[in-house]
């Protein structure tokens, strides 16, 4: 019995697929040899990950989570070869850590895209390495940008990818990467029973905290010493300075001899903003404390039982 001839009108809807298939299969084989299974021995237990080689030598970027604890690393490449890996540097402020596999043998890279330029829509393909032996890869679109998450230091992950090509386990550190085959981003969390909404650490971000890993082995971030609450702007002191945000950050509490304490912050300060930008709430104030801000005089705008006072603060570095 010969097979009916595909009708016309569908002709098309085919050509589609094998486009589609195209461009995932071309992806995932330029970016796939580059990520390696992370194995992870420690004092209470084994576990595993991904990681992404992003340079020959065999620099690795992969989850802070997936290393949190480790006396001892071995990292498996997609054709099995396994190598002793060290630990370079550690950010759980963004989820992410650097390690360094210890072999001579020149390893396949993957390189870091431009995150900035993605688009909702767009397709995204998550390749992990839960096993060692070969890669596992699952395809979507990108759903939306610039999502934030507490991480577990319990400060914002900010610029984060939100995608539905969804996680498996022992996928955490692997790639998630564009049709071109670049990285846009490392995969980092999944949020169970939310029917595979996953994240990923932005390559633009990744690139930043790599270099700071390699540098100096930690990323710099600023402290002011004084710990706060989002807090609504009293309406009736909004209006009498012409103030347009409706929240802020409430000071709850002023370490002795800290930037903010020399500055002349008092506890139950509302804190407008900072450096000229506003202080909508402790999230706010988490972003502007970059590591650009150590040492940096900024003045700061408050509100003191509904006069409003600037101050000048320096913050010093985080240790």
């Amino acid at each position: 019995m010969l097979d009916a001839p595909v009708p016309p009108d569908l002709a098309p809807d085919a050509a589609l697929l094998d486009a589609y298939s195209a461009a995932v299969t071309a992806a995932v084989e330029r970016a796939g040899p580059a990520v390696v299974n992370v194995a992870v021995r420690g004092a209470r237990g084994g576990g595993a990950g991904s990681g992404v080689v992003v340079s020959p030598d065999g620099l690795i970027l992969t989850n802070s989570h997936v290393v949190a604890g480790a006396e001892a690393m071995l990292v498996a490449t997609a054709e099995g070869r396994r190598f002793p890996a060290r630990l370079l540097g550690d950010d759980p402020d963004t989820d992410l850590a650097l390690l360094r596999a210890e072999t001579d043998a020149a390893l396949a890279s993957a390189s870091l895209g431009d995150s900035a330029a993605l688009r909702p829509g767009q397709l995204a393909i998550a390749i992990g390495n839960p096993l060692g032996f070969s890669s596992t890869v699952t395809a979507g679109v990108v759903s939306a940008l610039g999502r934030t998450l507490r991480g577990a230091t319990g400060r914002p992950i900010e610029d984060l990818i939100q995608t539905d090509a969804s996680l498996n386990p022992g996928n955490s550190g692997g790639a998630l990467v564009d049709s071109r085959g670049e990285v846009v981003g490392i995969n980092t969390a999944m949020i169970g029973g939310a029917q595979g909404i996953c994240f990923a650490v932005a390559a633009n971000t990744a690139r930043l905290v790599l270099g700071q890993l390699v540098r100096f082995g930690r990323v710099r971030r600023a402290r002011l010493g004084l710990s706060g609450q989002l807090e609504a702007v009293p309406r009736r002191f909004a209006r009498l300075h012409g103030l347009v945000q409706a929240t802020a950050v409430l000071v709850t509490e002023v370490q002795r001899g800290s930037p903010a304490d020399r500055a002349g912050v008092e506890r139950g300060d509302l804190l407008l903003s900072a450096g000229g930008e506003r202080m909508l709430g402790v999230d706010s104030l988490l972003r502007w404390l970059s590591g650009e801000r150590v040492g940096a005089a900024a003045e700061l705008l408050l509100l003191r039982r509904g006069d409003l006072r600037r101050l000048t603060v320096t913050p010093e570095e985080r240790g």
